[in-house]
C-alpha cells in the first residue's frame, strides 16, 4: 500500500507512470481506472499491456494522485486481483488534457501478469435477456465487463478484441456505442455483442441439416423435454444434453456414448430446484453460485426424483447452474428438475470444440446439434469439486480458475514445464516463482488427447511469454506417454529432464501449498510407479524438499494381470489372498463371493489360479485403491471397472449407509506395514456371519484409515514433525480423510489436505514442478 510519504517533497502538480501486475486484464480494471481518474480530476491514460499487465500515466494533484492509489488497491473491480504496483514519480509535463484509454500496446512490465479465466454471466446480463423491451432479450451471448468467456476466447494478449475470437464479429453501432462510452459497463468490454453483430446459434438435425426455428434455443429445450438427445456447443467445448427423468433416454446416452456406468454431470436452472434433488448446504450454495460455476459433488436426496442412471451405484450427483446465455436460456424454458451436461466425446478423448468435428465425431450419437459461429480457441472442460475432511478440494481444475497461477506459499525456481502422469493430466508451467496449472486435459494414452496436452502447454507458455524452459518434468514410469513426451520437449527447448516418483509429487504439492520443507504424508491412490518397480499406492512417505523416504504403509501384494487387475477387481480378491490361503481356499472364496466378475466362469478361476501360481505376469503393488477395489468386489458391488474409481466410488456410496463400529476388523501390521490379506480374510468371515454389507464397507473404510493414520502419527512423533497431510485420489473418500483427520488430530498434530491443487492426479504436475526447484535451485 503506498502512503503519503511517497510524494514527500514534491509540488502540488505531479506525474506517477504505474505498472500494475496481476489479474488486472479482461475484468474491468481500464474502465474502472478511466472512472476514478475522471472524478479525481486527474489527466492521463492507460492501456493493456502484452503481458497482461497495466500502465497508467497520472498528471494532476499529488494528493489526488495519492487518492487514486489508495482507491484502487481498496476498490478495484471485484473480479481483478493487484499483485504488484510500481510508481514512477516526476514532475508534471502537461502531456494530457484529460484521462484516455489508450491503444494497447505489446510492450510488457517484465514480470507475469494473470491471463483471465472464464467468467459466468452476471445478473445485469441475465436481467436483459430476460427483458423483452430490452434489445439483447434472449440473446445467448449477453456478456458484460463483469462477465463471459475470457481464456477460451484468447488467441493473444494483451486481452484486446482483435486478439480473440471475437474480432470475427464488428461491432454494430449500438455496441459501439458502448463499447467506447466510459460511463458503460461495457466499455471496453471485449466480448460485446448483440443480435445485429454476434455470433448467432443455429439448430441442426441428425444429419447435420439447418432446422427453421424462430428460437433454437426454446426449439431445443422442447427437444430436450420430448427426450431427444441434443449436442450443445457452449463456451468451452461441447455438451451432450439430455433430460434426467427417462431411463429409455439415458439407456440410450450411455449406449451412444460407451459409458455403461459413468456418472454425468446435471446442469439445473436455480438452486431451488437442485434442493428438490440433493442436499445443498451454505457451503454448496457458495461454490455452485461463484462466478467460477463449477461442478459441485452432492449427496442426493433420500427420495431422488431423477432417474437412478444419472449417477447409477452413487449417492452423489455432480451439479452445476448455469454459466451462460445459452444454457440460462434453454433450462428456463424446460421441464425437467435438471438435465444431462456432460462433455461430448467418446472415452479417452478431448472434448469436442470445432462445428465440423461436431458434426463428424457425434454423427448419430445424437439426434440434434444446437451450435454457434464464434470460434473455442482454448478448449476447457468444467471444473469438479466436492467437500472433502470439512471443505472443498479440486477434482478437476479447470474452467473458471484455469489459467490462474495456484495460491501456493511457495516460490518456484527456474522455467518449468511439468507434464503429470497418464491419467486425469494437467500441465504445469512456472514463471516468477509461479505455477500455472493448465486446464484438465484428462487421459494422454490417447495420443489426440497427448497432442492436447502438448498444444495447451505451449499456449501457456506464449500466453505467459515464457522465454526459456530450463527443466522439463515427468513420471518416473517409463511407459507413460508423457515420458516420451518430456524427451521431446526437453529436446525442442534444449531443456534438463528430471523424474519424479509420483507419490513424491503428490506429498510435495501439498507441502509446497502450506510453504512447509517437511512433511510426514500418506499418499493413497490407484498407481504410481514405485522406486523399487513395484506400484505404489498406499505409502506413508516422509518429505523432506526433494527428498523423500517411504517409512511405512500397505505391504505389497500379488496383481495378477497387471492393468487387467485394474479392471477386474476379482484379480486383486485372489492377489491379495494367494499368500494367505490354500489353493483350494482360494477357490472356496472366489466361487462363493466373486463368480460374477470372471466373464468365463470358473473355468476362468483355474487360469487365474495357475497364472499366480507360475508368477507369469503377476507384478507386485500396494495400491490402497485396489485394496478397495477388491473389497467392493468381494462384496458384490463392483465386479468390473468402466471408468475411473469405479469400484472404490461405489463401495463408498454402499459405506455412506453402514456404521463402522458393527464391523472393526482387526488390523495386523509387520512393523509399520499393514497386511492386507488379514482384513480381506475378515470380510469374508463378516459375510458369512451375515453381518450388513454397508457396515461391512463402512468398517473396511474406517480401518484401513485409521491403520495408516496411526502408522504417520507414530512416525511423526518419532521424528518430531508436528503436520501429518494426505493427498492422491483416495483421499476424495470423505470417510477415508476424515478418519484420518480425526487420527491426526487428536494426538494433537496438524492435519493437511490440498484445496487448491487436485487431490488426485490432476495435481502431479505440480508437485512434479517444486521437487524440480528444489533439485535445479
Amino acid at each position: 500500500m503506498l502512503g503519503v510519504a511517497l510524494f514527500k517533497g514534491m509540488r502540488t502538480e505531479a506525474r506517477a507512470e504505474i505498472f500494475v501486475r496481476g489479474l488486472v486484464q479482461g475484468v474491468g480494471f481500464r474502465p474502472f481506472c478511466h472512472r476514478l481518474a475522471s472524478k479525481l480530476g486527474l489527466a492521463g491514460t492507460v492501456r493493456n499491456l502484452g503481458d497482461a499487465g497495466v500502465h497508467l500515466i497520472l498528471e494532476g494533484e499529488k494528493g489526488k494522485i495519492e487518492e487514486f492509489l489508495e482507491t484502487m488497491f481498496h476498490d478495484h473491480p471485484p473480479l481483478a486481483k493487484i499483485l504488484e504496483v510500481e510508481v514512477r514519480l516526476s514532475k508534471a509535463r502537461g502531456e494530457f488534457k484529460e484521462f484516455i484509454v489508450s491503444k494497447s500496446e505489446p510492450s510488457s512490465f517484465g514480470k507475469i501478469s494473470l491471463v483471465p479465466p472464464d467468467i459466468a454471466i452476471c445478473e445485469k446480463c441475465l436481467s436483459e435477456i430476460e427483458n423483452p423491451s430490452d434489445r439483447r432479450y434472449r440473446y445467448p451471448f449477453t456478456t458484460c465487463v463483469d462477465c463471459g468467456p475470457r481464456f477460451t476466447i484468447i488467441e493473444s494478449l494483451p486481452y484486446d478484441r482483435e486478439g480473440t475470437s471475437m474480432k470475427d464479429f464488428p461491432l454494430c453501432s449500438d455496441c459501439s456505442l458502448e463499447y467506447h462510452n466510459p460511463e458503460d459497463r461495457r466499455y471496453r468490454a471485449e466480448s460485446t455483442c448483440c443480435p445485429k453483430c454476434g455470433p448467432k446459434v443455429f439448430l441442426l438435425n441428425s444429419d447435420g441439416r439447418p432446422i427453421s426455428a424462430g428460437d433454437p434455443l426454446l426449439e431445443t429445450a422442447k427437444l430436450l423435454d420430448e427426450g431427444f438427445i441434443v449436442a450443445i456447443k457452449g463456451i468451452g467445448g461441447t455438451h451432450v444434453a439430455a433430460k434426467t427423468t427417462d431411463d429409455d433416454v439415458l439407456i440410450r446416452l450411455r449406449k451412444n456414448f460407451c459409458r455403461p456406468q459413468q456418472p454425468f454431470a446435471v446442469m439445473s436452472l436455480n438452486l431451488e430446484r437442485i434442493r428438490t434433488f440433493a442436499e445443498v448446504d451454505q457451503k454448496a450454495e457458495s461454490l455452485l453460485a461463484s462466478v467460477q460455476r463449477p461442478i459441485v459433488l452432492l449427496k442426493k436426496k433420500r427420495d431422488f426424483p431423477l432417474s437412478d442412471l444419472v449417477s447409477p451405484g452413487l449417492d452423489t450427483i455432480g451439479v452445476m447452474l448455469p454459466y451462460s446465455g445459452i444454457h440460462h436460456l434453454i433450462l428456463s424454458e424446460g421441464k425437467d428438475p435438471a438435465y444431462i451436461m456432460t462433455s461430448a466425446n467418446l472415452p479417452g478423448l478431448p472434448m469436442v470444440i470445432d462445428n465440423s468435428e461436431a458434426l463428424s465425431a457425434l454423427r448419430g450419437l445424437v439426434d440434434y446439434f444446437l451450435l454457434h459461429d464464434r470460434r473455442i480457441v482454448n478448449r476447457c472442460d468444467d471444473s469438479v469439486v466436492r467437500f472433502t475432511a470439512d471443505g472443498h478440494v479440486f477434482i478437476r481444475r479447470s474452467r473458471g480458475y484455469a489459467p490462474l497461477p495456484l495460491e501456493m506459499k511457495f516460490r518456484f525456481g527456474k522455467g518449468i514445464a511439468a507434464l503429470g502422469g497418464d491419467l486425469c493430466v494437467t500441465g504445469a508451467v512456472t514463471k516468477d516463482g509461479k505455477c500455472f496449472l493448465t486446464q484438465h486435459i484428462g487421459d494422454v494414452s490417447k495420443f489426440e488427447t497427448l497432442l492436447y496436452l502438448r498444444a495447451a502447454i505451449h499456449r501457456l507458455i506464449d500466453l505467459l511469454k515464457i522465454e526459456k524452459i530450463d527443466v522439463v518434468v515427468c513420471d518416473m514410469h517409463p511407459a507413460y506417454s508423457t515420458t516420451g513426451e518430456a524427451k521431446r520437449l526437453a529436446d525442442e527447448t534444449g531443456a534438463e529432464i528430471v523424474q519424479v516418483q509420483h507419490h513424491h509429487a503428490h506429498l510435495a504439492g501439498l507441502a509446497a501449498e502450506y510453504g512447509l520443507d517437511e512433511l510426514l504424508g500418506i499418499a493413497a491412490d490407484g498407481a504410481g510407479y514405485g522406486l523399487d518397480g513395484t506400484i505404489w499406492g498406499g505409502e506413508v512417505l516422509l518429505i523432506q524438499k526433494e527428498r523423500f523416504e517411504k517409512v511405512g504403509g500397505l505391504k505389497a501384494c500379488s496383481m495378477p494381470g497387471g492393468d487387467l487387475a485394474t479392471i477386474y477387481p476379482v484379480r486383486m480378491v485372489a492377489g491379495i489372498l494367494w499368500d494367505a490361503l490354500s489353493k483350494e481356499e482360494l477357490r472356496e472364496i472366489l466361487v462363493e463371493f466373486c463368480l460374477q466378475g470372471f466373464p468365463r466362469g470358473e473355468k476362468e478361476i483355474e487360469v487365474l489360479l495357475a497364472q499366480l501360481n507360475r508368477k507369469v505376469n503377476v507384478p507386485l503393488t500396494s495400491s490402497l485403491g485396489r485394496l478397495l477395489d477388491a473389497s467392493s468386489c468381494l462384496l458384490g458391488i463392483c465386479s468390473a471397472r468402466t471408468y475411473e474409481g469405479e469400484p472404490a466410488m461405489k463401495l463408498e456410496a454402499l459405506a455412506s449407509a453402514g456404521d463402522p463400529s458393527r464391523f472393526r476388523p482387526e488390523i495386523e501390521r509387520s512393523g509399520n506395514f499393514i497386511d492386507q490379506a488379514s482384513l480381506l480374510l475378515q470380510v469374508v468371515e463378516a459375510l458369512r456371519a451375515g453381518v450388513k454389507k454397508s457396515d461391512i464397507a463402512a468398517g473396511v473404510q474406517a480401518s484401513v484409515a485409521r491403520a495408516l493414520a496411526e502408522i504417520a502419527v507414530e512416525k511423526a512423533e518419532e521424528l518430531g514433525i508436528k503436520t501429518v497431510g494426505v493427498s492422491g485420489g483416495v483421499f476424495y473418500n470423505d470417510a477415508i480423510a476424515r478418519t484420518v483427520k480425526e487420527v491426526v488430530e487428536r494426538r494433537g498434530l496438524r492435519f493437511l489436505i490440498s484445496r487448491q491443487i487436485p487431490l488426485g492426479d490432476g495435481g502431479i504436475s505440480a508437485g512434479q514442478a517444486v521437487v524440480a526447484s528444489f533439485l535445479t535451485s
